[in-house]
Order: C-alpha cells, then sequence, then structure tokens
C-alpha cells in the first residue's frame, strides 16, 4: 500500500516552511489591522505623553523627520590625516582579520550544526534539524549588543515608524532560514558559490524595489558569475546518486535565499535614504523584529522545548549554538565598522575573500571535492566580482573628477 503523502509534506521543508509562514501572519495580520486602526482615526491628534502612547506612535508613524536635522557624521569616514600609516594599516588588518575570524568560523559551524551528527552521555547520535531556532539565537544576541550600544552612546533621532523594519526583518529571517535549510540538500561550496552570485537578483529587486539603471560592465559581470556558477554546478562530483527532488529542493531554496536577501538589501537601502537612521539603529530595529517573529512561531510550533531539550543533552551542540552566535553578532559589529573606516569598496573585497577561503576550508574539512571545470567556475565567479569592484570603484572616481571640473569652471 502507498504511503499517505500528507505526513511526508508536513515532515518536507515545505511543510515546515508553511508552518513558518502561517505563525508569522499571527503577528503581521493583527499588526497591519492596528496600523490602519490609528492611522485612520488620526491617533497622532490624541496621543497623549506616556510610554504607551509614544510607543504607538514611533511604531506606527515615527517621529517628525523636519525636527530632524541630519548630520554627515553617520556616513563619514573617520579622518585619518591626523594618524600614521601604521594606524591605520592596523585599522585595516583588524577589519579584515575580525571579518574573516568571525565569518569563516560561523560558516564552518553552520554547514557542522546543519549536516553533522552530535553524541549525548549516552552515546545516542541526533540531528540537529531546526533552522528556526539558530536564526532565533543569532539574532536575539545581536539584538542584545545593538540596543547595549545605542543606550550607550549618542545617536541621531530616530524617524522611521518601526513597522518598517518588519518587512526587511522577514526577509532577512527567510534568506537565513533558506540558508540553513539549503545545508540539508547541496552542499557548503554550493551555497557560497550561491552567495557570490546574488549580484544578479539584487540588481533584479533593484529594478522592481527603486527602479535602479545598471551599467553595462553590470550586465556583463553578471552574465559571467551567472556562468561560473553553471559551470560550477556541471562540475560538481558530489553524490550523483541523490534524488532529483533532492538536487531541485537545494535548488528552490537557494533561490529562495538569494530572492529574501536581495530584497533585504534594497529595502534596507530605500530606508537609509528616506530617514537617514545609523547602521546601528537599522541592525537594532530589524532584529528586534527577527527575535519577535522567530519566537513567536517558536512558541506556536512548541519547538523552543525540543531545541534547548537537544541543546542540554547534547553540549557540544551548546558549545556550536554559542560560538555561532557571538560570530554572527561580532561580524554585524566588524561590518559597520568596517563600512565606516573604509568605506563599502574594501569591505566587498574583503568578503568576497572569505567567500573564496570559506570554499576552500570547507572543501579541506568536509571533504567536498571538485573538479577542474568547478574550479574553473569558481574563478570565473570572483574574477567577474572583482572586476566589478573595479569597474565601480574606476566610475566612481570619474565622476567625482567631473564634479571638481565644473565647480572648477563655476
Amino acid at each position: 500500500m502507498a504511503e499517505p503523502v500528507l505526513p511526508n509534506i508536513s515532515d518536507s521543508w515545505f511543510g515546515h516552511l508553511v508552518v513558518i509562514l502561517l505563525s508569522y501572519a499571527t503577528v503581521f495580520v493583527p499588526g497591519y489591522i492596528l496600523i490602519r486602526l490609528f492611522r485612520s482615526i488620526k491617533y497622532t491628534e490624541k496621543a497623549g505623553t506616556g510610554l504607551v502612547d509614544r510607543l504607538i506612535v514611533a511604531c506606527v508613524y515615527g517621529h517628525d523627520s523636519e525636527k530632524f536635522h541630519f548630520e554627515e557624521e553617520t556616513t563619514q569616514k573617520p579622518s585619518t590625516a591626523d594618524k600614521g600609516p601604521s594606524s591605520g594599516f592596523g585599522r585595516l588588518i583588524l577589519c579584515f582579520g575580525g571579518l574573516q575570524v568571525s565569518y569563516l568560523t560561523w560558516g564552518i559551524l553552520q554547514e557542522k550544526i546543519m549536516t553533522k551528527e552530535y553524541h549525548n552521555a549516552s552515546g545516542e547520535v541526533g540531528h540537529f534539524k531546526d533552522s528556526q531556532f539558530l536564526v532565533f539565537i543569532n539574532r536575539i544576541l545581536a539584538f542584545l549588543l545593538a540596543a547595549s550600544y545605542i543606550t550607550m552612546s549618542q545617536q541621531h533621532r530616530h524617524t522611521a515608524p518601526l513597522y518598517k523594519y518588519s518587512y526587511c526583518s522577514f526577509s532577512n529571517i527567510m534568506s537565513s532560514w533558506c540558508q540553513y535549510e539549503a545545508l540539508k540538500y547541496v552542499s557548503f561550496p554550493t551555497q557560497v558559490l550561491a552567495k557570490a552570485s546574488k549580484i544578479i537578483p539584487t540588481m533584479i529587486m533593484g529594478k522592481v524595489v527603486s527602479g535602479k539603471k545598471y551599467e553595462y560592465f553590470e550586465y556583463l559581470t553578471a552574465i559571467l558569475i551567472s556562468a561560473g556558477m553553471t559551470m560550477f554546478l556541471l562540475g560538481s562530483t558530489e553524490d550523483k546518486g541523490s534524488a532529483g527532488a533532492t538536487t531541485f529542493s537545494g535548488v528552490i531554496i537557494l533561490v529562495g535565499y538569494m530572492t529574501f536577501d536581495a530584497f533585504t538589501s534594497n529595502w534596507q537601502g530605500e530606508l537609509f535614504q528616506v530617514y537617514k537612521m545609523s547602521s546601528i539603529q537599522m541592525m537594532c530595529g530589524v532584529n528586534l523584529f527577527s527575535c519577535l517573529l522567530t519566537s513567536v512561531s517558536l512558541l506556536q510550533q512548541g519547538a523552543f522545548g525540543a531545541s534547548f531539550n537537544f541543546m542540554l543533552t547534547h553540549p557540544n551542540f551548546m558549545i556550536d549554538c554559542v560560538i555561532l552566535s557571538i560570530c554572527s553578532a561580532s561580524g554585524q559589529l566588524f561590518i559597520f565598522y568596517t563600512i565606516a573606516c573604509f568605506g563599502p569598496v574594501v569591505f566587498i573585497i574583503i568578503m568576497t575573500i572569505r567567500q573564496g577561503l570559506a570554499i576552500l576550508l570547507s572543501c579541506m574539512i568536509y571533504s567536498h571535492p571538485i573538479t577542474i571545470i568547478g574550479m574553473m567556475g569558481i574563478t570565473i565567479v570572483f574574477l567577474a566580482i572583482f572586476l566589478r569592484i573595479y569597474c565601480n570603484h574606476r566610475l566612481k572616481q570619474i565622476k567625482q573628477r567631473r564634479a571638481t571640473a565644473e565647480v572648477g569652471k563655476v
């Protein structure tokens, strides 16, 4: 007799995804209704000065942006004119080392947690499967760090309605969930190369969300990245006997990861442009909603108990989770510090090097074989990324020279 279909669906990644989305809907739907209600009754005209009133206004309306004077210090690079070259070089080494250690360790642990076995005190073998719990523990520490920094430092007045963070928070959660879930179906090197290829969906999403226009070299590098990714996948020698459905699932989840991640960066870019919040405020707002959504979903599914029980009965898993969370949170802080000190171009170069090292480390530690065609594909992808970085940098220099020349003529 054939096995029932519904239990298979409920145990699959798709079934888990449906359950998670329904859980998030229990937050989004009431939130949407309340926002529409407060706006329809013009709540700001009736709001008092109490904590609840101020919280509702901050969530639904934000603060009056006209009363807010934007300064350049949040995006301005720290001056290095009064510091020696060794100081600037030292900070660059600090940023490079911090990002490499944080994200390389995070990537290796990510693969270990989702694909390897854990043994308890009785010698029994267990596999941890709840990707959403890993997202939660990463986000809670990042939120606490960002909130603590904001509390102890002076920040520009925050003007954005808090609910606007929920969109990129949701997409950020889903991209992270897809990232963890994909490791059940594809190798870590394949996932890393997919991350390197997310320029393509980011460009598409940029056109959809912001109507952005792109240069010819950007389209060329996108094509090269696609070609390199295809060569890598075709040249992969990992388990050729795996089921077609499993391979298809891995591809679908990776596409979902790149789509959600592309939306996250473009939506955050729009918020930065419109409301001019600081990076640490963005980090705090996004992680706040991420903690809310994941905790509500885990509570509704009763998954907290199972995950914490697995953590308590498998000490090595607990250690990996703690280190994973520390790496994720510290990595976000190094991202902001690197961009503030050296700009986005240097940051992208560092992270591109990190992706190459991540593939190399994963192949060495977990014995992922790659053919010559696969190696050529990896080389094409990263050469295309560096070409894109170089062309972007040159284009900015040309525009700056033209702007300077125009000012000189006037």
